[in-house]
């Protein structure tokens, strides 16, 4: 089986994230085929549960014309499973958000012991830890709480996620960073309409520190958690922020809160991840991405490309 980015052939869908520039040193030289890139793809099987077996030796990664060797296709299992986990709650969620809570504590509970869990809450564009970074997950999901339910609480989410990366110290002895954004997406800083400045910048920010960020809908209070314009808006702004990131946004059916959150939080845990690393010419973090989808036989693979360097300030 070959999965490429002009040829695909297997029964899976492969989600590519940016490459994690907090692993290249400012001095690191240039090689005649580039620098080592590091970056985390996620498997989904096509139909059912079931994963078939990929080796390093199937995946191959086109730029153009030019292949990339890969040098690397690690299970992000055992030694290789440590994870961050940031679970961010919109604190200006609704009251059924409280049903909601249980699923929650018990998908925290059910995590690895590898897994390093944090538990925050979004307002004012900032957000404000219950529980930092633990091993603890008992901890971690006694700390939760009702949000505060009142429209203003949070203005608007894509700031909070934008603080909290920029806060976010590295762990290199847990490369992998992952951000569950549990809110309504609503943006009051913005009208509507694609695209959303706001949302761009946090899309930007989450590529460049190697963040995947998963999204559930929950409705948000007052007069915009049942305004269907922006309800419209903010789910497309959430599903916009998962796929390009890395990760997945979850429900997507109006106004209405979902009946509950764990075959959602299920289906984040069961997909299979693996860090790939290959050499890739003049990498640096970017601003724009292109997304390069191609289909055989009705089997889509989702490449993120570098479209044009930048350098970070």
């Amino acid at each position: 089986m070959h999965l490429q980015a002009k040829l695909i052939s297997g029964f899976c869908f492969l989600m590519v994230t940016i490459p994690i520039p907090r692993t290249l040193s400012a001095q690191q030289k240039e090689t005649a085929t580039g620098v080592p890139v590091h970056m985390v793809v996620s498997l989904e099987p096509k139909h059912g549960n079931e994963v078939p077996t990929i080796t390093q030796q199937d995946v191959i990664v086109n730029q153009g014309h030019d292949r990339r060797p890969v040098t690397g296709w690690v299970p992000a299992t055992g030694d290789h499973a440590g994870l961050e986990l940031a679970i961010l709650i919109d604190d200006s969620a609704g009251f059924s958000f409280g049903s909601q809570m249980d699923d929650i504590r018990a998908f925290i509970r059910e995590q690895a012991p590898t897994t390093l869990i944090a538990v925050g809450y979004m307002h004012n564009g900032t957000v404000s830890l219950a529980q930092n970074f633990t091993q603890d997950h008992a901890a971690a999901s006694k700390s939760l709480r009702l949000p505060q339910g009142f429209i203003g609480a949070e203005a608007s989410p894509y700031f909070s996620l934008t603080d909290f990366i920029k806060r976010w110290p590295a762990n290199p002895f847990l490369p992998r960073r992952e951000v569950l954004m549990i809110t309504s997406g609503i943006d009051t800083f913005y009208g509507g309409g694609y695209p959303d400045p706001y949302v761009d910048t946090a899309v930007q920010d989450a590529q460049c520190a190697g963040v995947v960020v998963f999204s559930i809908y929950t409705p948000g209070a007052g007069h915009f958690g049942h305004t269907y314009w922006r309800i419209y808006w903010a789910q497309n702004y959430l599903a916009q922020l998962s796929e390009e990131t890395g990760g997945e946004s979850y429900y997507f059916l109006g106004s209405q809160a979902p009946v509950a959150f764990q075959p959602y939080l299920n289906q984040m845990s069961s997909r299979p991840k693996f860090a790939l690393s290959i050499w890739w010419p003049r990498i640096r973090c970017v601003s724009r991405l292109r997304r390069s989808t191609n289909r055989l036989k009705a089997i889509a693979c989702y490449l993120w490309l570098l479209k044009e360097p930048m350098s970070r300030a």
